[in-house]
């Protein structure tokens, strides 16, 4: 019965996590931020069961995926190229956040917390979670440097911040580490994780390229960041580099390694994963309340409050005292960054400083520490209050800031359309040129198949050339709109008529299969239009 309950209470977790955010979506807001409230009222309804998360499992099943789905939605060439800011950020910043807020709450709070336990509340506290600051971005229009400065920061800093918390964690307990050895974890975790990555990459690429199945592919692609983050643990490198590095290079190959079928299905498989992991990760926040309040007795409400508080400021300016000298100080010191690079405007910066929300990641590090590193519980508090206070703090104002400050990215745009259209007329010009050699060698083809496959070109080339034009003189619908309009309606007739005669029993459930994946295909390549 225990197993059954078990059961059926992570399904009703993960069933309010879909609702939850299904009505954030239906209402424009931000998911992660109304899950986490979620969550903070459902921890106080009385009779709710108290709700734990495990650390074991958030680290080694929630986590790589979400990182895995990250990379591989992340451009590799983009990573390389704002690498310098990226590396500044996931560890630059993160060990400065470590060591200014473990020194602070060493400080203030005195006895009741040790200097190398401070840390490692630093080391919790330390990397931000970007899921819910690169959601808003892209909704509201940041740049796209900006998000994925935001998105290739959380990719690394968890290594980063795991590591350290690792090394800090070891001398809070008396382990006994030193600076020398502590160097030596940060070196053999980091090259040991890249190591694994890139030989993670290497096999599932060369398998991907082989198999040309689209359910053995996907298959393969759903076990990579387990397998990666397993083996980079056992040889006690970083899990999380591991599965970055595997999920950036993976991605980068997919175009020419994957068949269409296979990149079809990934993108609806992924996309589903990180819905439900990311709802159900947020409720899941919200819903601990109750367990870190229950184990502070020792120390009296005016004590944790005022910690709470301070642990949140220094977490919040210690990021915005970091993100401008390390954003224009290399302008200053350095000629070729001078040469090679724009100055970033003051706004973006201001934009990445305030973008610093915590998640999951740092609640359960939090859970993971052993039961007999000191003042646990109240590094378990601070944990929660800075995660929970960021999450709404920072969460319900970035939009606003982000609008006030016009950190928009409306050129852009353009350039994208236009640099699009360019690209779709060369590779029409390519197509046609093509079917023109292929015609030459092959005289039986139908004219009329030929008119249909040079129509089609044209339509996909004229697309873009109106997205860059708005409104066509005839009206606000272009003629590719108006075409994608009568056409759905003209497959959705179809469809109908497909499924009466299955329900008449004149054709078999097989057949309405092929004919509607035929036809879903072909309206999911006039989306993608």
């Amino acid at each position: 019965m225990h197993g059954l309950a078990g059961a059926l209470g992570v399904l009703g977790l993960v069933a309010a996590a879909a609702v939850v955010a299904g009505v954030a979506r239906r209402l424009g807001w931000s998911a992660p931020l109304l899950a986490v409230c979620a969550g903070l009222i459902g921890s106080v309804i009385p009779g709710m069961p108290m709700v734990r998360i495990e650390p074991d499992i958030v680290l080694s099943l929630i986590l790589p995926p979400l990182l895995f789905s990250a990379a591989l939605d992340s451009s590799f060439l983009n990573f390389r190229r704002n690498l310098r800011p990226i590396g500044l950020l996931s560890v630059g910043l993160v060990l400065f956040t470590a060591l200014t807020l473990g020194w602070i709450m060493y400080a203030v709070v005195g006895s009741d917390l040790s200097l190398a336990a401070a840390i490692a509340l630093g080391a919790i506290i330390a990397p931000p979670d970007a899921v819910a600051a690169t959601a808003i971005g892209r909704r509201i229009g940041l740049p796209r440097k900006l998000v994925v400065i935001l998105a290739g920061e959380s990719l690394v800093n968890d290594a980063t911040a795991l590591t350290a918390y690792k090394v800090a964690v070891a001398a809070a307990v008396g382990s006994g580490f030193s600076f020398v050895s502590a160097t030596g974890v940060f070196v053999v975790a980091a090259a040991g994780g890249v190591v694994v990555g890139l030989a993670g990459a290497y096999v599932v690429n060369w398998v991907i390229c082989r198999l040309r199945d689209s359910v053995l592919e996907n298959t393969l692609m759903l076990l990579a960041p387990f397998v990666v983050f397993a083996a980079a643990e056992e040889i006690h490198a970083s899990g999380v580099l591991a599965v970055v590095v595997a999920g950036l290079l993976i991605g980068h190959k997919l175009p020419r390694a994957a068949t269409y079928a296979s990149r079809l299905e990934a993108d609806a498989v992924w996309r589903m994963i990180d819905f439900l992991l990311e709802s159900v990760v947020f409720l899941l926040i919200g819903l601990q309340l109750r367990g870190v309040l229950e184990r502070l007795q020792e120390w009296s409400v005016g004590q944790l409050i005022g910690w709470a508080l301070l642990a949140l400021a220094v977490t919040i300016v210690t990021r915005l005292l970091w993100v401008f000298p390390a954003t224009y100080l290399p302008f200053t010191l350095f000629r070729r960054v001078r040469e090679r690079n724009a100055r970033p405007p003051r706004r973006g910066v201001v934009i990445i400083g305030w973008a610093g929300m915590r998640g999951v990641v740092s609640i359960a590090a939090a859970y993971a520490l052993p039961p007999e590193f000191p003042a646990r519980d109240l590094v378990t508090y601070l944990t929660f209050c800075v995660v929970i206070g960021t999450l709404v703090l920072q969460g319900f104002t970035l939009p606003t800031l982000i609008r006030r400050l016009g950190v928009v990215a409306e050129q852009e745009r353009r350039s994208d359309d236009l640099a699009e259209a360019g690209a779709q007329q060369r590779a029409i010009s390519a197509a046609l040129g093509r079917l023109e050699e292929l015609l030459d060698g092959d005289g039986e083809v139908p004219e009329e198949i030929v008119t249909r496959l040079r129509d089609r070109a044209e339509v996909r080339s004229l697309a873009a050339w109106e997205r860059l034009g708005g409104e066509s003189a005839a009206g606000p619908e272009t003629p590719t709109a108006a075409y994608r309009r009568l056409r759905r309606e003209m497959l959705q007739a179809e469809r109908d008529v497909f499924v009466r005669l299955r329900d008449e029993g004149r054709i078999d459930d097989e057949v309405l299969r092929r004919v509607q994946l035929e036809l879903d295909l072909e309206e999911a390549m006039m989306a993608r239009e």
